[in-house]
């Protein structure tokens, strides 16, 4: 095997993953222990290396290129891939370590995601999680996440997407509403209804309401005098306290429906769902401590009644992941 890089090399992409990671030249010196023209001077000698800027930079600031966040994304898998072999070789360390970056809609985090996740770090102490719970749209090369969660996800680029759960949807109100305003028996009655919009922040527009009509798959825009948007606990906190009808994600309202806070509705259309997908970028190995993390969400998440499918890559434009 021919030689291809020397220590000064491998020392220059370690710099250079820093400055990524941290954002500055100088806080990267501060991890490394070197001066920020140490720093400067090793991604000088990677940009002439590869011909390509790795670094827009200004007086207060540096930011990747497109080449530059490519070739981070490979460098800190091929990094971490050397140091877990280090361990292995040397027996220092046999559980996988590290730090994980998730992003996670509201609704998938409180009620599905997070809820399992101290077991995880009970399995794995070693790895770290820093979770963001938002419904913000976010890149997950630009911002560096590992994972995100994802309905009917979208992603940027070529992406590895592994299928969690079909999320069954499910229309409710509360008993209250429903003897004043009386039970709607089909989706037609729901004109007469208070219904309770919501809209995609991506599009502003309501997401329609999803039916099965003796086999068929049928829309329905819900009309009313509350508009929510951003987060669609919202609705369900209003029609918690009878605002009008709402429809969610059964998995949300399994405790209201149980406890006849709220009751279930339009029941003979029910059976439409909506997927859930874990995201990440295609690489040819994960480290140790992403692989783990994917295989226990397969195992304590995966509630689809249909087969799943297997790992796909998917190619889009941009990224635009829909908040749920």
């Amino acid at each position: 095997m021919q030689r291809q890089f020397d220590d000064v090399l491998l020392g220059s992409i370690e710099l250079f993953c820093l400055a990524a990671e941290a954002g500055s030249f100088t806080a990267a010196a501060n991890q490394a222990g070197v001066t920020p023209a140490a720093v400067s001077r090793s991604v000088a000698r990677l940009e002439q290396r590869l011909g390509v800027r790795l670094f827009v930079r200004s007086t207060r600031s540096i930011r990747l290129t497109e080449g530059g966040s490519a070739y981070f994304e490979e460098c800190r898998t091929a990094l971490s891939l050397l140091a877990e072999a280090e361990r292995r070789v040397s027996g220092t360390q046999s559980q996988p370590s590290g730090t994980l970056r998730i992003s996670v809609p509201t609704t998938y985090g409180h009620y599905r995601l997070l809820p399992v996740l101290p077991e995880f770090r009970a399995r794995f102490p070693l790895i770290k999680l820093d979770i963001q719970v938002s419904n913000q749209n976010i890149d997950l090369h630009e911002e560096r996440f590992d994972f995100a969660v994802r309905f009917r996800a979208q992603p940027e680029s070529l992406m590895v997407a592994r299928h969690l759960e079909d999320a069954a949807l499910v229309v409710v109100a509360h008993p209250d509403y429903l003897k004043r305003a009386g039970t709607p028996g089909t989706p037609d009655d729901l004109a007469a209804h208070e219904c309770i919009e919501f809209d995609l922040p991506s599009t502003g527009r309501p997401i329609p309401w999803l039916f099965r009509d003796a086999g068929n798959d049928i829309e329905y825009h819900a009309h009313g005098n509350f508009r929510c948007a951003d987060d669609v606990l919202a609705g369900v906190t209003l029609a918690r306290a009878g605002g009008g009808i709402f429809q969610t994600y059964r998995f949300i309202v399994e405790a209201d429906l149980a406890s006849g806070q709220l009751v279930e509705v339009l029941a003979d259309y029910a059976g439409r769902s909506r997927p859930v997908s874990l995201m990440y970028p295609h690489s040819k190995t994960l480290p140790s401590r992403a692989r783990v993390f994917v295989d226990y969400l397969m195992e304590t998440l995966a509630h689809s009644s249909a087969p799943r499918k297997s790992d796909v890559r998917v190619a889009a434009v941009a990224e635009r992941p829909r908040p749920e």
